[in-house]
């Protein structure tokens, strides 16, 4: 297994919309999540590409990867995997890079396909699972099961790949109940890290036919981010990351003609972490304050810096929830940059 570095890499994207899959998944319009409608195999513009965001890369980064997003990697022709990852390794060789990365279906995940980039600096794969019930992915045209999820996840231990699993929610048949158990089933697998994805209804994709037809309906914003809060809170409590909550923005993605209609957000995470936030502080404050007789005057919240906005909420949302909850007249954030970025600490007067 090729080594990597444990801090957050320098990510050189290279986007493959849709190669590689076998056939179309009911939610998918690749062109359009990824903001890229064409497509390029060639070694040149992977070249160009990685030559362009190596200028950009931070002194401070000490870790560099080149990613393979967007389609099935291993889902590709072989003579146009070799091409792609020859031309990656160039790179890692000369020490400009230090590894690569990809992701693919979890039925593509077989011993011939390993044996087969074994030669090469691959350290992490992440894999499409979005769910573990065999229902909801029969209903999304996914073509794999479970199964396949536990005996993919199974053979990258054994080859010690990092390992990242992408979820999504609000699938076809999909629910509550059945988001959390999947939650529960990939924390048991205990993958490196996860991504979390709501499902939108995208122009050219066949659910927007079931969306017109009223055969599919999206979750509405407050509950999706609701949902995936606790899932977030699983992976937390099972010391799994989660790097990813929400689509990334791009301009397809804020067009009305392109996304019909689902739970799209463009600070998605932040959202989810800011209800998490808030949870935390409702609890201390009702801890602190449930002896108390008298109202509070003031309240001094403590976070670490990237940790501000967040408990703040959007618009001042959560410090306003707080002094209409609790009666209090003044509410300051406060900086703390030793704390744990999850954490906070709450004084009152």
């Amino acid at each position: 297994m090729y080594s990597e570095k444990k801090e957050k890499p320098f990510i050189i994207p290279y986007f493959i919309p849709h190669l590689g899959c076998p056939h179309q998944c009911v939610f998918c319009n690749q062109s359009a999540i990824t903001g890229r409608n064409d497509i390029p195999l060639s070694h040149e513009k992977l070249g160009a590409q990685i030559n362009e965001y190596i200028k950009f890369k931070g002194r401070n980064r000490n870790t560099t990867q080149v990613a393979f997003y967007g389609g099935n990697f291993l889902g590709l022709k072989k003579t146009e995997i070799h091409t792609l990852l020859n031309e990656a390794d160039k790179y890692v060789k000369s020490g400009q890079v230090d590894s690569i990365r990809f992701s693919t279906r979890p039925d593509t995940i077989n011993i011939e396909t390993i044996s087969f980039i074994r030669e090469y600096p691959v350290s992490t794969i992440e894999l499409g699972v979005q769910s573990m019930d065999d229902e909801v992915l029969a209903l999304s045209r996914r073509g794999h099961t479970s199964l396949d999820t536990e005996k993919a996840v199974s053979l990258l231990k054994e080859y010690e790949y990092k390992i990242g699993l992408q979820m999504m929610v609000g699938l076809p048949g999909d629910n509550k109940d059945r988001a959390i158990d999947t939650g529960r089933k990939i924390s048991a697998l205990s993958p490196d890290f996860v991504r979390i994805y709501p499902t939108v209804v995208l122009e050219n994709s066949p659910l927007a036919s079931w969306y017109r037809k009223s055969i599919y309906k999206p979750l509405p914003l407050e509950e999706c981010v609701d949902l995936v809060k606790k899932l977030y809170l699983i992976f937390n409590e099972n010391n799994i990351d989660v790097i990813r909550m929400g689509l990334h923005a791009s301009e397809d993605l804020g067009n009305d003609e392109t996304l019909l209609a689902g739970p799209y957000h463009p600070a998605f995470g932040h959202l989810v972490l800011s209800e998490i936030f808030l949870e935390k502080a409702k609890y201390k404050l009702s801890e602190a304050t449930k002896n108390l007789n008298k109202p509070i005057e003031k309240a001094t919240i403590k976070v670490h810096p990237v940790s501000i906005s967040q408990i703040r909420g959007h618009k001042n949302r959560n410090i306003y929830i707080l002094k209409e909850l609790f009666g209090i007249t003044k509410i300051d954030v406060v900086s703390k940059p030793a704390m744990n970025k999850k954490d906070l600490e709450i004084n009152i007067l």
